[in-house]
This record gives structure tokens, sequence and C-alpha cells, in this order.
């Protein structure tokens, strides 16, 4: 189950970081620097953490979800597709809402809290992600 939701979490995780540089790559809109941003965190966020730090952290998170997904439908629900997806739209609709905290909390430059294209980008991302949660937990089946 633990190794399950580390590849879940894993093919998610990297589609969403991916998708969030790319993004912040084309069109200017700090959408990666917010996925990426640790700096508000006590002593962690004291240190210029190189790239493939950033990202073991963002992936310990999509880890966790990933795991969570996979004992949900392993130990507890039943599997109907309608669960599946209703589980990787809450999960991820619970991820997606840190962009109000994370811009509050983020010392570096993010985007605004107004900022609606990157609210929009922001969004679609993590729908990239409940989309890739879903689709991986059958290895793309």
């Amino acid at each position: 189950m633990i190794r399950w939701g580390v590849f879940i979490g894993t093919t998610s995780g990297i589609v969403l970081g991916l998708y969030m540089w790319f993004v912040e790559k084309i069109t200017g809109k700090k959408v990666y620097t917010l996925l990426m941003n640790v700096d508000f965190i006590p002593v962690i966020g004291d240190i210029d953490w190189p790239v493939v730090m950033e990202w073991l952290f963002h992936m310990i998170i999509s880890w966790m979800i990933g795991i969570l997904y996979s004992y949900a439908f392993m130990r507890k629900w039943k599997e109907t597709n309608r669960n599946r997806w209703g589980l990787a739209i809450l999960l991820t609709a619970i991820a997606a809402t840190t962009y109000v905290p994370l811009t509050i909390l983020a010392i570096k430059e993010t985007p605004a809290l107004t900022d609606g294209t990157a609210i929009l980008y922001w969004l679609i991302g993590h729908v990239l992600y409940a989309f890739t949660l879903k689709k991986s937990y059958y290895r793309f089946e």
C-alpha cells in the first residue's frame, strides 16, 4: 500500500511540478515558485535549498496524498469509479486551497492573492494532479 501510494504520488507530483514549471517559464507567473516555496517554515525556510531539495519537499507532500488515496481504496472504501474520482477531487481541492496561505506566508515573490490568471493556472495544475492521481492508481489503464 505504501509503495503503491508513493508511485501514485510520484506520478502526480511530477505532472503538477512540471506543469507549474512550464507555466512559470512561459508566462512569468510565479506559480512554480509558489508550489516549491518553503521560505516561511521556521528553520528550513532560512536555508537556500537547491532545486532537488525543493522537489523532495514537494514530493513528500505528494507521496502523503498518494498513500492516503491508496489506503482509502485498499482498506476503507469500495472501489468505484465515482469514489475514485470523488476522492481524487477532494484531496486535490484541499491541496489547491493552499494558494491563499502559501501566498500570504511567502517571503519571496509569489503571485498576488488577486492575480486571477495565476489562480487559474494553479487550479488547472491541480486538476491535472487529480486526473493523474486517479488514473495512476491503475497505472494508467
